[in-house]
């Protein structure tokens, strides 16, 4: 990812289509979750499946999906493909998005959407 915060010139329609899909890609909870797991550090399919709970070809497709939008990359250890976070700026973004969904339950409340429980 690239920082255009200090940039005086708009992103182009490209970047901003390839960041609207990467925010969609990052919106399916497995998905999320796995890129969590990830920024803690690089893991192969069959501990991340277990980590995550989910079923071994669902995972490996997912992680391909991640690796296509260039979220993540791979690489071969032995007969094992091990999996990184692509970029700081990607694990920055992934524990925003888990911290501002998992911060203080205690928040008054947002209007128009009812209360769990």
């Amino acid at each position: 990812m690239t920082d255009h915060a200090g940039s005086a010139e708009d992103p182009s329609a490209e970047v901003l289509a390839a960041g609207a899909a990467a925010s969609a890609l990052l919106a399916a909870p497995l998905r999320l979750h796995l890129m969590w797991a990830l920024s803690h550090g690089e893991s192969d399919v069959t501990r991340l499946a277990d980590r995550v709970g989910g079923a071994l070809p669902a995972v490996s497709q997912h992680l391909a999906k991640l690796k296509l939008a260039g979220l993540v990359r791979s690489r071969r250890e032995g007969r094992q493909q091990v999996y990184r976070v692509a970029a700081p700026d990607v694990v920055t973004l992934v524990h925003a998005m888990v911290g501002t969904a998992g911060a203080d339950r205690h928040r008054a409340p947002v209007p128009g959407r009812r209360p769990r429980g």
